[in-house]
């Protein structure tokens, strides 16, 4: 199984923070032992932090076509958390609820059923990377979601 690691990162138009859209870097190696790098930008959107951080990831995942072993380096926390502690699995349980007595449904279930199913057939773990601590791949997801967020005409996300 190909061994793939993704680094991702994504920022909501608007926080000074972040760069306001999402940048996916794929990096892999041939069955030549040779390592190549893909990259994946979309346009901005008005929308939350963590909406645009479960996207970035789904597309990194989405643009794998065969079977991979994959490591998602990403700085968000509550996207690693969600899976990594299994926060994810008791939301479905729980008809995707994050608190069933009070009747306060999860957020993003558009997204994470679209990054479930995108993980169906790879081996996925998750890694949080510390944003801005200088991991030169997760300084390259900032550096293309900033170049995505300059291009507003490649919405990637149209809820407000």
């Amino acid at each position: 199984m190909q061994k793939v690691n993704i680094y991702t990162d994504g920022a909501c138009k608007g926080n000074p923070d972040g760069p306001g859209g999402y940048g996916v870097v794929l990096l892999y190696t041939d069955k030549d032992n040779q390592t190549h790098r893909k990259e994946l930008l979309g346009g901005y959107a008005s929308t939350t932090n963590n909406r645009m951080e479960i996207l970035a990831a789904v597309i990194g995942v989405e643009a794998l076509k065969t079977p991979c072993d994959v490591t998602i380096y990403s700085d968000s926390q509550y996207l690693v958390k969600a899976i990594e502690e299994k926060w994810i699995d008791r939301w479905q349980r729980n008809g995707w609820m994050r608190d069933p007595k009070k009747r306060i449904m999860a957020k993003n279930i558009d997204l994470w059923q679209r990054l479930l199913k995108a993980m169906e057939i790879h081996k996925v773990n998750f890694q949080w990377v510390r944003g801005h601590s200088g991991h030169p791949e997760n300084e390259r997801c900032d550096q293309l979601a900033t170049e995505a967020a300059s291009q507003p005409n490649l919405p990637v996300d149209q809820r407000e």
